[in-house]
């Protein structure tokens, strides 16, 4: 089960959108970890040894911040602001919303492209060019088959052109 040919371009585009917001979200979202280490420990031992370095807390709340920005906008409405705006959205089979059970299995299948791109560059060394290209080639690999859909039991669909009011 092959995605629409149709699909993929714009599903791309969105991935590209949505990335934007999800960066600026994210550096907010570390703003604050570095606002709250700075509160609890004191500016001049986060100037002398960051906590966030390597902090594990940290990349779990920073996964976290992900999974929500996504998961928000597909449970509620089906869309995120990139997909709204190349009109894609995300439902169950039978035109419902997807549940956060759905998201979550959507979000884990959908980041199975970065462990390539981490992988490679992080075990073996690689530099980072090759590394993205495997990354790249993963994610069209999994969005062509579908799998985030086909494991979370929901669809992309292509929303009609709204209609123009009359002038």
């Amino acid at each position: 089960m092959f995605m629409h040919p149709r699909l993929l371009p714009r599903r791309l585009a969105a991935i590209v959108y949505d990335s934007l917001l999800l960066s600026g979200v994210l550096f907010v979202a570390t703003g604050l970890a570095l606002v709250l280490a700075v509160l609890v420990l004191g500016s001049e031992a986060v100037r002398a040894h960051n906590p966030l370095t390597g902090n594990p807390f940290l990349s779990t709340y920073l996964f976290l911040v992900c999974f929500f920005f996504y998961g928000g906008f597909w449970t509620h409405g089906g869309q995120t602001l990139g997909m709204r705006a190349w009109r894609l959205r995300v439902q169950q089979r039978n035109g419902h919303g997807i549940s956060w059970w759905q998201a979550l299995l959507r979000f884990l299948v959908a980041g199975l492209w970065l462990l390539p791109l981490v992988y490679l560059h992080q075990v073996f060394r690689i530099e980072i060019a090759p590394s993205v290209t495997a990354g790249l080639l993963s994610l069209l690999l999994l969005l062509a088959l579908n799998l985030p859909d086909r494991a979370s039991e929901t669809e992309l669909v292509l929303l009609p052109r709204a209609a123009r009011p009359p002038r």
